[in-house]
């Protein structure tokens, strides 16, 4: 099954997409991340410790305000009012595991907002410890749902 590109016009050029006749609904993303690191890194992410500060309440902070500036960063993203942004980073066996949940009520979804905020709280963990590893790998990064739109709802499936 072939789709057509939205944000790629008939005579092959990028444009935004117009979204003025979509209706507005209730929109929800959730995306996630990981951060795989050393077990000294881990413990500074577990203690809240580090030179820089609490390494989770950082990037959990960096990751909400990434995702309110996704248009900024990403060209053909329309720029968007978040009704809520929440950024979750949990230690986990090997690392970090971080968690966007990014929704809105507007024409459009809410997607590269999470996935902005789940990356840019990774970069920013990697950040916070680097002085203890920088062996940390960031991987991971996906769609995990969304809901709301035209396009319905959409869940991964494991790979």
């Amino acid at each position: 099954m072939s789709k057509d590109l939205t944000h790629i016009d008939a005579d092959g050029r990028a444009r935004m997409v117009d979204v003025s006749a979509k209706a507005e609904t209730a929109r929800e993303a959730i995306a996630t991340g990981r951060v795989r690191m050393t077990d000294e890194a881990l413990e500074m992410l577990r203690s809240g410790g580090g030179k820089k500060g609490d390494v989770r309440a950082v990037a959990e902070l960096a990751g909400v305000m990434a995702a309110k500036k996704t248009a900024d960063l990403i060209p053909l993203c329309h720029p968007l009012a978040l009704t809520s942004a929440k950024v979750s980073v949990e230690a986990v066996e090997d690392g970090a595991l971080v968690t966007a949940r990014v929704k809105t009520t507007g024409p459009t979804g809410v997607e590269m907002e999470a996935l902005t905020a789940a990356s840019v709280a990774c970069l920013t963990v990697y950040d916070m410890l680097k002085a203890v590893d920088r062996t940390m790998t960031i991987s991971d990064i996906a769609l995990e749902q969304k809901s709301g739109g035209a396009s319905g709802d959409y869940r991964r499936t494991a790979s």
